[in-house]
């Protein structure tokens, strides 16, 4: 029997209560009843909850900035199919952690500890747009990235169908045969 540290059971208790209750909705003391053991026990692995939720997101955050970073040097419609593609990869290897990122929005960008994500976010979708400042492009392109963030929290779905489907629905979604170079 594999034996799980505290300190990896706070975190998995965390997210289920993130993901079930919300951030906001979700107290240490909730946590620590949950892992079974005191706040105090908590307070001794993670200062916040800030602090618990910033692991909880740190390599889905990391990947976001690399996805962002790639995208740069793109034209406009090579930077949206990247983007379209690299968002959605992202999200099924992280599902329960966008849900944590994007489910939380804006109250969660508005905590000081997170702030960095915002341009991320707002990059990704101009990225989605294709850098259209056309209102109704970047419309579009937030209820396409909230759409994939809703469906993947999902587990039961098959990856390799539920990916297919996701990229499908947002190229037709976002991609006018106008637009394509």
């Amino acid at each position: 029997m594999v034996r799980v540290s505290t300190r990896e059971e706070i975190l998995r208790v965390a997210a289920e209560r993130f993901a079930h209750f919300g951030y906001k909705g979700t107290s240490l003391q909730d946590i620590a009843a949950g892992v079974g053991c005191s706040k105090a026990t908590l307070l001794y692995h993670f200062a916040s909850k800030d602090a618990i939720l910033a692991e909880l997101v740190e390599a889905a955050a990391r990947e976001l900035g690399e996805l962002v970073a790639s995208l740069e040097p793109l034209g406009d419609t090579a930077a949206q199919a990247a983007a379209i593609d690299g968002f959605v990869d992202l999200v099924l290897r992280h599902r329960r952690e966008a849900t944590l990122i994007y489910g939380g929005i804006p109250q969660f960008l508005q905590e000081p500890a997170f702030a960095g994500l915002l341009p991320l976010t707002d990059a990704l979708c101009a990225a989605f747009a294709a850098r259209s400042t056309d209102p109704g492009a970047c419309v579009a392109a937030e209820v396409v990235l909230s759409g994939i963030v809703t469906v993947v929290v999902d587990e039961e779905r098959d990856p390799t169908e539920l990916r297919a489907a996701l990229v499908g629905v947002a190229r037709r979604a976002l991609i006018h045969p106008h637009d394509k170079d």
